[in-house]
């Protein structure tokens, strides 16, 4: 509910500062006077777009605050997800404009964008004009009316859970089908590689031993000659180094009994001669394993020139990440040999969702035509009385072809004002006035099932007068108990109505001439309703029809 408004600096109004209150309103005042104005205002702060010709003239800074109270609209999810303070009892939407052409919104004074408070000002207040009575042919907005009045809520809070889990299962298998296929047109070159690398018979570590064997293989001469040097040092009947530390041995075991200190050099050379006694037969064998094998020197060469070709061809530079490739490339195989399974296996998860999505959507369906008949009668029983004695309504249904976000019907209000004309869409036959005590009387229907934003009907009962008018505005008057309602109007019958009654008028200045607005007492009251009924003069005769007219509020 709009609590108050607070307007400075924009067009005709300097300042402004009006509260309101539950229930219903009425605002009227002379054509010209500046209603649309105040109207203007309001919407920009709920977020239309704006440039620098709104500030009024001389000022360089426009400010426009609108106070609501939220507490029934449960906002809370939204505050949150736009990162917002929420208190339900006190919302403050604000719009700064400049001459420059720059404007800002907050809300609750954190700056936002005005995508949010636009968000936010829909969920607010519902400005209800002649233009927004095109929504009346609008099939999303029928369907919503009737989604409304037959309690779909957690029908509609199923069904579009299973319609995500369907859209995301339908572009699942869109992404799979053509990762497939672009797979598929490289799977020949994912083989080929395969092939070539798991034929190489790769081994880790294999690459260092064959280096080291090319190595042994390339000097096996001078290896095998420098072997047999070392055991003729070692082991030469005539200065081998075993036969002169033999000698030494059996020279210092002589001296032992003479001199103590022989002992200790006796078993040292004793351990350097088991040491060398050894090492010189090792070597022997040594030299003798070592062979020169052209034909597995031209083997190891083969092997390393298949190995280097791999890793150029490959840009690496070790057997174990070409191992690595074997593994991906074996892995990317699978992969594309397993698309078939699970492209087939996510069709049958598509079609069991699809299924269950068209038997949600007869259950819906349903729901709305049974809806629409007492829909249709109800609405017709309200409207007639209001200058359509002859009016017919009807809701068609045509069903969709595919599953959709709201189910799969489409919506087709009908509509007639004449006996003898064929029903048509409401939107290609009905005039902008027949059109507006539609859209009265729908919204009227659809208050007692949801907590429907402030409504302002700004000026939707031109084109009727009289009894039709005082009809109009006890529809106004009860939707009033269910909610903030304001009628911007020029009929006294409807201005009668009102619980509040505001007066917007020009007021000249010494600079300017300036809009104001307030809220009438009941002497004053009576006034305005004289005066939208006689005209300018009061006469005696309008006050005490005003009187009449204000009986039940006086």
């Amino acid at each position: 509910m709009l609590k108050s408004l607070f307007i400075r600096n924009f067009v005709l109004i300097d300042s402004l500062d009006i509260k309101f209150d539950k229930g219903f309103s009425v605002i009227t005042g002379e054509t010209g006077a500046g209603k649309s104005i105040i109207l203007g205002a309001l919407s920009l702060v709920l977020g239309q777009r704006a440039d620098g010709k709104s500030i009024k003239n001389g000022s360089e800074k426009c400010v426009i605050e609108a106070v609501f109270d939220v507490s029934r609209y449960k906002l809370e999810e939204f505050f949150l997800t736009n990162d917002l303070e929420y208190d339900a009892e006190i919302c403050i939407l604000r719009r700064e404009l400049f001459a420059s052409g720059k404007s800002r919104a907050f809300v609750n004074d954190s700056p936002v964008p005005l995508s949010v408070v636009k968000e936010l000002g829909s969920r607010l207040i519902d400005i209800h004009s002649q233009h927004q009575n095109l929504l009346l042919g609008d099939n999303r907005f029928q369907l919503k009316v009737i989604d409304v009045m037959a309690e779909n809520d957690i029908l509609l809070i199923l069904y579009r859970k299973e319609y995500s889990r369907y859209l995301s299962l339908k572009k699942e298998l869109k992404e799979l089908t053509e990762k497939a296929l672009q797979t598929k047109q490289e799977e020949d070159y994912v083989r080929f590689q395969l092939e070539q690398l798991a034929d190489a018979g790769l081994v880790a570590g294999e690459q260092e031993e064959l280096e080291q064997e090319l190595e042994t293989l390339s000097h096996a001469e001078e290896i095998k000659g420098s072997l047999y040097k070392i055991t003729r040092l070692l082991d030469g009947e005539e200065q081998g180094a075993v036969q002169l530390i033999k000698e030494a041995l059996s020279t210092a075991d002589s001296l032992e009994r003479y001199y103590p200190k022989a002992k200790e050099i006796a078993e040292r050379l004793r351990s350097a001669y088991i040491d060398m006694n050894d090492l010189a037969s090792e070597t022997e064998v040594l030299k003798e394993d070592i062979e020169f094998n052209p034909e597995r020197l031209d083997w190891v060469n083969e092997r390393l020139n298949t190995l280097y070709t791999l890793e150029q061809k490959h840009r690496v530079s070790k057997v174990e990440e070409l191992m690595e490739l074997l593994d991906k490339y074996n892995k990317q195989l699978k992969e594309i040999d397993s698309f078939d399974e699970q492209i087939e296996s996510l069709k049958k998860q598509l079609e069991v969702s699809h299924q269950e999505l068209l038997q949600q959507a007869a259950v819906l369906s349903e729901q709305r035509k049974i809806a629409s008949k007492a829909i249709a009668s109800q609405l017709v029983e309200m409207v007639v009385p209001l200058g359509m004695p002859n009016m017919r309504f009807a809701i068609d249904f045509v069903p969709k072809q595919e599953p959709e976000s709201d189910g799969m019907d489409e919506i087709r209000f009908m509509f007639s004002a004449n006996k003898s004309a064929e029903l048509q869409p409401v939107a290609q036959t009905a005039s902008g006035g027949e059109i507006s005590r539609l859209m009265l009387c729908i919204k009227a229907m659809i208050a007692g099932f949801t907590a429907l934003p402030a409504i302002i009907f700004d000026e939707v009962d031109t084109g009727v007068s009289g009894d039709i008018a005082d009809k109009m505005g006890d529809i106004m008057q009860e939707l009033g108990t269910k909610m903030q309602v304001f009628a911007i109007t020029h009929l006294p019958q409807i201005a009668a109505k009102g619980k509040d009654h505001y007066f917007v008028y020009k007021e000249d200045t010494d600079e300017r001439t300036v809009t104001r607005i307030r809220k009438m007492n009941k002497e004053e009251r009576v006034k305005e309703i004289a005066r939208m009924l006689s005209g300018a003069s009061l006469t005696s005769a309008s006050i005490a029809n005003a009187k009449e007219l204000l009986k039940s509020k006086i």
